[in-house]
């Protein structure tokens, strides 16, 4: 399962990432959007260095070699800027590297037109947010599902999921859910976590 990163610091947060990672997190994704490259520097050395592969990181992209990270997320603005500038070859490029990419989007056309260099994408908000007040989709993603023809991509459901609807994301067409609001927004976070785990497995 993949959890994201609150997108500002929280107490005991770094406690908190190591305990999710000893109960089975797969992806940690580090989105700290408004975070210095020192800040990013110094949040990333207090994560364990054997965990590190398990991290993507969304923005400071230069500093994975320094930190041994081979994952890397491109936000959907970055993405098409990117495309728009120097066409798909930079994705092309980070993968010959080595590295595995993922991105965001919206809805589901753009989802389509991904190429295979995207191991997967989230495409929210599928329910409404819990991080983020009065935000939800203008559209009924699990319809638009259906239109989906992008299997090289792994389509991951992310926006209000919590263990009482992480069932219904994977029974409409999503091949796994992202985590944010909670684990960071609500009480009990790991316990939070376990409970969307038995339903992903």
């Amino acid at each position: 399962m993949i959890v994201i990163t609150n997108p500002i610091p929280i107490a005991n947060e770094i406690d908190t990432i190591h305990s999710l990672f000893e109960n089975g997190l797969e992806l940690l994704h580090i989105r700290k959007p408004d975070f210095s490259a020192a800040e990013m520097r110094s949040f990333l050395s207090e994560i364990k260095s054997d965990l590190r592969t398990q991290l993507v990181l969304h923005s400071h992209h230069h500093l994975t070699s320094a930190f041994n990270i081979n994952r890397i997320h491109f936000s959907e603005s970055e993405r098409k800027k990117t495309v728009l500038l120097f066409g798909k070859s930079p994705f092309e490029t980070y993968k010959t590297k080595g590295f595995h990419l993922s991105t965001s989007v919206h809805n589901v056309e753009d989802f389509n037109e991904l190429n295979n260099t995207f191991e997967h994408a989230f495409l929210s908000p599928i329910f409404p947010s819990i991080s983020k007040e009065n935000y939800s989709s203008k559209t009924d993603l699990f319809e638009a599902i259906k239109n989906r023809t992008n299997y090289a991509t792994k389509l991951i459901g992310l926006g209000g999921i919590e263990s009482k609807n992480a069932e219904q994301a994977l029974e409409n067409g999503f091949d796994n859910i992202a985590l944010l609001g909670t684990i960071w927004a609500q009480n009990n976070p790991i316990e939070n976590f376990k409970s969307c785990q038995k339903i992903v497995q």
